[in-house]
């Protein structure tokens, strides 16, 4: 897949990436569960949120105070990333990317499980 978006220079993110980042926060925040994975705009493309999270793994620029309250209540609510500490972009591109691929996951073990259970010829394995 062709990423659309800009690059980091020298761990610094452009501000519209940052401000891209912020939104896929928000669409991550307001995700329902069995829904696919949110998507943001960036330059008229959709984008899903987990390739904004990808390319902003490396970057040093610290966190603003919205977007890491964002992240800490969304660590709130998963036990396992209880004594993380997020202090830059990179940090919360890091957990948000591992708990987008584990929605996704969940996501698809669901649509998987529903297909199974629907199965017209039970005889035959999925």
């Amino acid at each position: 897949m062709l990423n659309f978006l800009p690059d980091l220079h020298e761990g610094h993110a452009p501000i519209t990436l940052q401000q891209l980042f912020g939104d896929a926060l928000e669409a991550f925040d307001a995700w329902e569960d069995e829904r696919a994975e949110p998507m943001v705009i960036f330059e008229d493309r959709i984008i899903p949120i987990g390739i904004v999270f990808e390319s902003m793994r490396d970057c040093t620029d610290i966190l603003p105070r919205t977007m890491a309250d964002i992240v800490s209540d969304t660590l709130a609510r998963n036990p396992a990333a209880v004594d993380i500490e997020i202090v830059t972009f990179g940090d919360a591109a890091r957990l948000a990317t591992a708990l987008t691929e584990q929605r996704r996951l969940c996501g698809e073990a669901a649509i998987a499980a529903f297909l199974d259970h629907h199965r017209v010829d039970k005889r035959r394995p999925a």
